[in-house]
């Protein structure tokens, strides 16, 4: 058996353990059967799995193990080779359950892999399941009806955050090493912030969403969770890339987005704030949270220069697009959560929706044009630390509604402008749960932001950090 320790090896980074496979320290298999012994011994805590996918993923990694016995050169198998992966559970895998967070479809399964999924096969990973949601995608808070609500590892009266919280949840308490998400108004980066973890919102157009169009004029991305930079990089490089009748579309970068985590960049005009208009200062934790990184970023030698953010004019042409996603999900609105309900009921006109569409794109152009002056913005990435379970639970639509504006509001514009964006963990608030800082990079700049990211992770080692209650 293994002379590697299993829980070192369940928080070891999917780059290391793919090496250590083409090591031959370790089979694919020996990983696997980790991955699923703590997902059975700990899942029930956190409530990060809506399907393990247990039998199916056994048999990839048996047959990836015996491939590896039969190759003479392991360099020439794929980059992430018999590595387990967990996949959000609104992304489409074949003959897996797809019920993005909606109790009574529980029993649907999926008939087609989406592209970003395909790629994640290509890129030799092992699929262990389809991780929790908050339903359909709307919520920064992982706790959908008829399922039990998703905890945060680091303390488990807290939420991880959404929409992407069972990823963040399954990475963070090392049930995988790396986790895919999906990134509409911070359903990544939120998460990330909660779960003390990387998670980067790639640029509009970078990772496809064949074989289906786009319903959210843009805001949407595929994106990843992982412990360190140079994991989430190293995904982007598998992932990205046009797939024919995208709506959008970037060119392949010139280097590796991973070669970028070893680059060291000349000094940038780093913007930052802690202020976001119309909600106004951020918590004391978040404001501290962004000093200390600006504070690092002073002394690797970047110019940092204070920013003012207004989103006053993004609020509601945002929720205008946000209530017409909900209601082009075609799922019939009496089988939705009352919230959800409610947000179906303020969906507007075609018209009121293609005329909020115009108005984030004229947001849009007015805050990219800060960036004509700063390389990076570091900004909070939610405005106070994560929510207790249930905390909003008896509060109506409309007062919800407010409390996660209040929270997510640094998010969303990123969105709306399409750029790229990375959470990176600062620390932790008075409950021990982690908190988070977003860069913001330029438009098609992943590179200069993943540079700059790994750098800090060196300086700050959040890597090394596990929760105690799952080591």
């Amino acid at each position: 058996m293994l002379s590697h320790n299993a829980s070192d090896l369940a928080f070891t980074s999917a780059l290391e353990q793919a090496q250590l496979i083409k090591e031959r320290e370790i089979t694919p298999l020996e990983l696997t059967e980790i991955y699923l012994s703590r997902i059975e011994q700990y899942d029930s805590q956190l409530g990060s799995f809506y399907y393990v996918a247990k039998e199916s993923a056994i048999a990839d990694a048996k047959q990836k193990t015996q491939q590896l016995k039969e190759t003479s050169d392991t360099n020439d198998l794929p980059t992430f080779f018999g590595v387990p992966i967990a996949i959000k559970d609104l992304k489409s895998v074949a003959n897996m359950p797809i019920n993005y967070g909606v109790s009574a479809l529980k029993d649907q399964i999926a008939n087609y892999d989406e592209g970003v999924i395909v790629k994640i096969r290509q890129a030799g990973f092992i699929i262990l399941g389809k991780t929790a949601t908050s339903q359909l995608g709307s919520f920064p808070y992982t706790e959908p009806q008829g399922f039990p609500p998703t905890r945060n590892p680091w303390n488990l009266d807290y939420t991880p955050g959404g929409s992407s919280g069972g990823s963040a949840a399954a990475v963070a308490a090392g049930l995988c090493a790396i986790a895919l998400g999906g990134d509409a108004g911070g359903s990544i980066r939120g998460p990330a912030a909660c779960c003390g973890l990387v998670g980067i919102k790639p640029s509009r157009g970078r990772i496809s969403f064949a074989p289906v169009g786009d319903r959210l004029s843009g805001l949407g991305t595929h994106g990843i969770l992982t412990h360190t930079v140079a994991d989430a990089a190293a995904f982007l490089d598998i992932a990205s890339g046009y797939i024919t009748g995208d709506p959008y579309w970037l060119d392949d970068p010139d280097n590796s987005f991973l070669s970028s985590t070893q680059e060291t960049l000349p000094p940038l005009k780093i913007g930052y704030t802690t202020s976001v208009l119309p909600v106004g200062e951020a918590s004391s934790e978040c404001q501290s949270s962004v000093t200390k990184i600006v504070k690092q970023l002073e002394t690797m030698g970047h110019q940092t220069i204070p920013q003012a953010i207004d989103l006053s004019s993004l609020i509601e042409p945002f929720k205008t697009v946000w209530s017409s996603a909900v209601t082009a999900s075609g799922i019939p609105p009496e089988i939705l959560s009352p919230m959800n309900q409610w947000v179906v009921s303020q969906s507007g006109t075609a018209g009121e929706y293609l005329q909020a569409v115009t108005e984030m794109q004229l947001f849009a152009r007015e805050l990219v044009n800060k960036f004509t002056q700063i390389d990076v913005l570091v900004i909070p990435t939610y405005m106070h630390p994560a929510i207790k379970i249930g905390e909003w639970t008896n509060l109506s639509p409309e007062d919800t509604l407010q409390q996660i504006i209040n929270w997510i509001l640094p998010c969303p514009p990123f969105n709306v402008t399409g750029q790229p964006v990375i959470n990176i963990p600062v620390g932790f608030d008075a409950n021990q749960v982690p908190l988070g800082v977003q860069l913001v990079g330029k438009p098609n700049s992943e590179a200069t932001i993943i540079a700059l990211a790994a750098k800090l992770e060196q300086a700050l080692s959040w890597s090394q950090l596990r929760p105690d209650k799952f080591t």
